[in-house]
């Protein structure tokens, strides 16, 4: 007998943007790597494996979660939305285009996850306080840019997204 044991396939069904997908899935798969390497979408980024640096962070049934605390078994008949699902079309999201506009990245390594996280707030919270964005977005973190740019992003969305 090997010292690692087999695991069975499991069946999965996951509506990920818009368009349900099944699959096949060890019963270990974390959700980050469903969405990577089953699906090719890799605008979700795997950072430190750990859960601390919120790269990874995703929608899950309308909440942000980071991907890599989600095994792709749980997220069976669920809703993702990645990065790749912001944009409508050729129009990016508010908060994508407050990214651009005020400079919110560096490297860019982060920057799926930060929006990931900042669309959710903004979706629960459409005026939030300088505060508030700071508490929303500490579990994300950038080597970076050091948070300014960043957190006037948020703002700028905020108001973009208020105004209509």
């Amino acid at each position: 007998m090997t010292a690692e044991a087999e695991y069975p396939a499991v069946a999965v069904s996951v509506t990920v943007n818009g368009i349900k997908h099944d699959a096949l899935v060890e019963p270990r798969t974390l959700l980050v790597y469903f969405l990577r390497e089953n699906l090719g979408l890799t605008g979700t980024h795997v950072g430190c494996d750990t859960s601390q640096c919120g790269a990874c962070t995703v929608h899950l049934n309308g909440r942000a979660v980071k991907s890599c605390t989600v095994l792709a078994v749980q997220a069976n008949g669920a809703h993702v939305r990645t990065i790749e699902g912001l944009a409508n079309g050729d129009n990016f999201h508010p908060v994508q285009e407050g990214f651009r506009e005020k400079h919110g990245l560096q490297c860019g390594y982060c920057t799926p996850g930060m929006i990931m996280t900042a669309v959710h707030l903004l979706e629960n919270n459409p005026n939030p306080s300088e505060e508030e964005i700071k508490h929303a977005l500490e579990g994300n973190l950038c080597r970076c840019t050091g948070y300014v740019n960043i957190i006037e992003s948020v703002e700028w969305a905020a108001e973009k997204m208020r105004k209509g």
